[in-house]
This record gives C-alpha cells, sequence and structure tokens, in this order.
C-alpha cells in the first residue's frame, strides 16, 4: 500500500501547488461549473415535478428517466475510461521512468488506475448528482438517500473504469507489435457498437407515444419494464428506486450487489495485471516502426496560389492529421453521433401529437439548428482546439520557419472549418428533410449554420492558442484543460444568443404566413435588425477569437525565448 501511496504522490503534491494562476482558474471554473450545476437543477426539479402532476403515469415516467439517466451515465463513464485509461497505462511519457523503480507491475497497474478512474469520473458525478439531488427532494428523502446517491455513483465509477482498463490491457496484448495504434481503431468502432447499443436499450421514443402499444395498460408495462439484471447500472436503479421507496432490504441488496461487482473487478483485474501488463507496456514501447525517408513530391495543384511556405505547412497539417490514427479514427465516433441524430428525426411520432404537425415540425426545425450547433462544438472541442496543443515540443519549429503565427493559426482554422461545416450543414439538412420543414427554415437553417460554424471553430482554434498545453499526451486531455472548458462554455453561450437573437423574429414570419397575414414596416425592420445582428456577433466573434489566440500564442513564445 505504501508503495502505491508513493506512486499517487506526484499527483497529490500537483494539486497541493496550485497557486497564482491556477488558483485563479480553479475559481473561475468552479464558478461557471457552479452556474450550470443550479441550471441542471433546476431543469431535473422542474421536471419532476411535472411528472407528479400526472396521475398513475408520473411516477412511472419518473423511474423511466432515472433508468436512462443512469445507462447514459454508465455508457460515457465506460468511454471516457477506455481513452483515459490507455493514455495513463501505455501511453505517458514518465512511464519509463516509473517502470523503473523497484515496485511490482501490479502495483503501478492499480496506481495509474486510481489516476485514470479521477480523470475520467469525476466531471460526470458532479453533473449527474443535481439529477439525483431532484429525485430525493421530490421523494421527500431522508439524508442517508444523499450518502447513497454518493456512494452508488462512486461504484459505479469504479467498475466502469476497470473494465475499461481490462478491456485496453487485454487488447494491447493481442493486437500485434506493430500495429499499436490500431488500437484506436478498434476502440473507435466498440465505442460506436457501445454507443448506439445504449441508446437503443433505453428507446426514449417510447415516452412520446403510448399508441405504439394496443392498450394503456400495455404501455405501462413496457414502460416498466426493467434493463438487463447483469448491468451495473440496474443494480444503481434498483437501490435508488428502492431507497426513494423505503424498500431497505432491495436498497441494501442491490448496494451489495454494486459493492461485491466492484470488488470482483478491482481484484480480477490486479491478478490479469500482474500477468500481463508489464509486457503488454514492453510492447507498446518497442512497436516503433523505423520511419521510411519519404519521397519527395510536388505539391497538389489545388495549392498552387498559395505562397510555398504555406503550401508546405498545408500538406504538413493534411499528412500529420491522416498518420496519426489518434485523430482520424475519432471519425467512427462521429459516424455514431451523426446516424443516432439522425435517427432520432426519423423515429419520432409527429403524427400523433396534440400539437399540429406544421407547428411541430417547424418548432423542431428551429431547435435542430441549436442542437447541431452543439454537436458542432463538440467536435471542434475534439479536433479545433486541440489542434496547437499537440504541436508539442515542436512547437519551437513553428516559430522558426518563414510562416508567421497569424498565418500558422489560419492554417490551423481552415483545415478544421471545411470539414466541420459540412458536417453540420448534413446534419440540419437531413433532418429537416425528414421533418418536412417550410423552404423558410430550411434556408433560414442552413445560413445559420454557415454563420454559427466560422465563430465555433474560431473560437476552438483561437482558445486553443491562447491556452495552449505542449505537454498534453492526446487530444482529450487537451480539451478537459482551463482552455478547454472555457471553449465549451464560451460556445455555449454563443449558440443560446444566436438562436434567442432569431427565436423571435422567426415565430413572427412564421405566425404570419400560418394566417395569412401581412408584416408592418416596423415589423421588418425588427426582423431584419436581428438578423444582422446575429450575423454581426458571428463575424466579430470569429475576428476577435482568432486575434486573442494569436496575442496569446506570441506573448506565450517570447516568454518561452
Amino acid at each position: 500500500m505504501n508503495d502505491i501511496l508513493t506512486l499517487l504522490r506526484p499527483r497529490f503534491l500537483s494539486f497541493k501547488n496550485s497557486k497564482g494562476d491556477g488558483l485563479t482558474r480553479i475559481i473561475v471554473l468552479g464558478i461557471i461549473g457552479v452556474i450550470f450545476w443550479g441550471g441542471l437543477f433546476a431543469v431535473s426539479l422542474r421536471l419532476l415535478t411535472y411528472f407528479q402532476s400526472i396521475e398513475e403515469l408520473g411516477n412511472i415516467l419518473a423511474w423511466k428517466l432515472l433508468s436512462m439517466v443512469l445507462v447514459i451515465y454508465f455508457s460515457l463513464l465506460v468511454f471516457s475510461s477506455i481513452l483515459t485509461a490507455l493514455s495513463k497505462l501505455y501511453i505517458s511519457k514518465d512511464l519509463m521512468l516509473v517502470h523503473v523503480m523497484p515496485v511490482a507491475g501490479y502495483k503501478i497497474f492499480f496506481a495509474r488506475w486510481i489516476e485514470s478512474a479521477i480523470d475520467s469520473s469525476w466531471t460526470i458525478i458532479i453533473f449527474t448528482l443535481p439529477v439525483l439531488i431532484s429525485y430525493g427532494i421530490i421523494y421527500k428523502a431522508g439524508p442517508f438517500f444523499y450518502i447513497l446517491i454518493a456512494l452508488v455513483l462512486l461504484l459505479l465509477s469504479l467498475i466502469a473504469s476497470i473494465i475499461s482498463a481490462v478491456l485496453v490491457m487485454v487488447t494491447v496484448i493481442i493486437v500485434p507489435p506493430g500495429r499499436m495504434k490500431s488500437i484506436f481503431v478498434f476502440l473507435g468502432l466498440l465505442l460506436f457498437l457501445l454507443l448506439y447499443l445504449a441508446f437503443r436499450v433505453i428507446r426514449p421514443e417510447r415516452l412520446v407515444d403510448p399508441e405504439a402499444f394496443a392498450t394503456f395498460l400495455s404501455y405501462l408495462k413496457i414502460m416498466e419494464t426493467p434493463s438487463s439484471p447483469f448491468l451495473p447500472s440496474t443494480w444503481a436503479f434498483d437501490a435508488i428506486q428502492a431507497s426513494l421507496m423505503s424498500i431497505t432490504g432491495a436498497m441494501f441488496l442491490n448496494l451489495s450487489l454494486l459493492l461485491a461487482g466492484a470488488g470482483a473487478m478491482i481484484f480480477l483485474s490486479i491478478l490479469i495485471a500482474d500477468a500481463i501488463y508489464v509486457k503488454g507496456v514492453s510492447k507498446s514501447q518497442t512497436a516503433r516502426k523505423t520511419l521510411r525517408k519519404p519521397k519527395p513530391g510536388k505539391n497538389p495543384r489545388v495549392l498552387a496560389f498559395l505562397p510555398r511556405p504555406v503550401q508546405a505547412y498545408v500538406i504538413k497539417e493534411i499528412k500529420t492529421f491522416f498518420r496519426d490514427q489518434t485523430q482520424w479514427s475519432q471519425i467512427f465516433l462521429i459516424l455514431a453521433l451523426i446516424i443516432i441524430y439522425i435517427y432520432n428525426f426519423k423515429v419520432l411520432p409527429l403524427d400523433r401529437s396534440p400539437i399540429k404537425t406544421i407547428y411541430l415540425q417547424n418548432i423542431l426545425a428551429f431547435l435542430n439548428m441549436g442542437l447541431a450547433a452543439f454537436v458542432l462544438t463538440a467536435v471542434a472541442g475534439r479536433f479545433a482546439y486541440p489542434a496547437v496543443s499537440l504541436e508539442g515540443e515542436s512547437f519551437w519549429l513553428v516559430t522558426s520557419s518563414p510562416v508567421k503565427l497569424k498565418t500558422f493559426l489560419w492554417i490551423k482554422y481552415f483545415i478544421y472549418f471545411i470539414p466541420l461545416l459540412l458536417l453540420t450543414e448534413v446534419l440540419i439538412v437531413v433532418t429537416n428533410i425528414l421533418l418536412a420543414v417550410s423552404p423558410f427554415l430550411m434556408w433560414l437553417s442552413i445560413i445559420t449554420i454557415l454563420f454559427i460554424a466560422p465563430a465555433v471553430v474560431s473560437l476552438g482554434i483561437g482558445l486553443g492558442a491562447a491556452y495552449p498545453d505542449f505537454n498534453s499526451e492526446n487530444a482529450a486531455q487537451a480539451i478537459t484543460s482551463f482552455g478547454g472548458l472555457i471553449f465549451m462554455m464560451l460556445a455555449a453561450v454563443y449558440i443560446t444568443g444566436i438562436i434567442v437573437l432569431e427565436a423571435g423574429p422567426v415565430y413572427r414570419i412564421f405566425m404570419a404566413g400560418v394566417h395569412k397575414q401581412s408584416i408592418p414596416l416596423t415589423g421588418w425592420v425588427w426582423i431584419a435588425g436581428s438578423f444582422l445582428l446575429a450575423a454581426a456577433i458571428s463575424i466579430l466573434t470569429m475576428i476577435y477569437a482568432m486575434r486573442f489566440g494569436e496575442k496569446h500564442l506570441a506573448d506565450l513564445t517570447l516568454a518561452r525565448k
């Protein structure tokens, strides 16, 4: 145990020594986090209060929502834990230093796993707590309930992280030594399958489609059907539900299942680690192939209009991206997002809704702009924001090249802007076709995304340049930094502002068309002013974000010199 504490000591000291700018960042993130936490709590409380007002069906809807939350929580933990475990166990820069210490391999694994579990789960735990706390308030639970949910989330996190660690260890042993990076392709496919299966297991469209069943009683029966009894998320759900209903025996039984499952998995993982972990580390470190000298070739004609130094750097960026399987293999996850996103619109029972279809279609189409923009933010956070940080220690080559920092950042911008714009436009167009929206909303959505995409990508590149982490070992680590969280928050505020600015004019135009009314001149002036203001905010966001990143990156470069 002393050896494990010694291995964890550097991590503890890094938190203890957070002073000055680091402490300021923690305070800023804390304030922003409290605001979002409070908003999530308020929404959850309001939704559960509404459920309680529905006779017969209210409790069932609340339980189904709780089941969905826990399934999604467990799935997200597995997703984040896989990549974090791979980084901590096999890719970290200090691994060779740690493995020359006179410590058993399984102890090194255990210490690294603890770090991985903390890194991959703390954010998800914090933002799941307000949902569960709202259940305690609505159902008037006692003080023990709040201890229970903290314990349940902790055990679920341990189970998810240990499953991920074992999966990574076994995969590293199976994959041939010369193809270590192919693990990321495998994990990308696995993430796709897990995400799709988890989403289809909960089948959220059933919440709004009772007519899909023969009778109301069959609907209630389907809604009450539990998930698989072998899933840890089911044990967690049963424990929380039993606590809220004051069924002590069932609560302790399911809590014991979680505790026993976590203990058994940890014990099994230590046995596996003792047998194969050190071998896997050795394979991963000796699997580097000798790089062949690339043959000189001509630059593509499509780049002929650019100066030669810029051409060379653009080609370098494109080749680096496709050679790094940790980057392009994430395309599998993006494809999963696209398929699930589009499928959600396909299964919506719009024709059975009590709201007129024409209203519901156009309301969903307008909200769809915001949803697609948030998908864009998530993808930009994974690719655009870490673009500068991934230069690593070789960034000094950029500063000594004939390419200016401004040009360097704009090259990064356009490389990610074009594919991300196409991705978001495809989402908008396809979902709007499925919704059969009016031509006005179709063109409005396309044009709005045409302004939102460059602003969001510029926020990613600009803030990534202002807060670079050249010591980050992967893109996931960069986006979880201070700058990454600021990017996500600012992008959310910007998108919300644009949607709010357009909401009033769109409603006015839509209702005038439905009732066949004319809009007075003052109305058109207000509508044009709102759209122009949204466009101006988008353009200013793009320009200022890039300038902000350039200035801070230049200051950092001068400080390093």
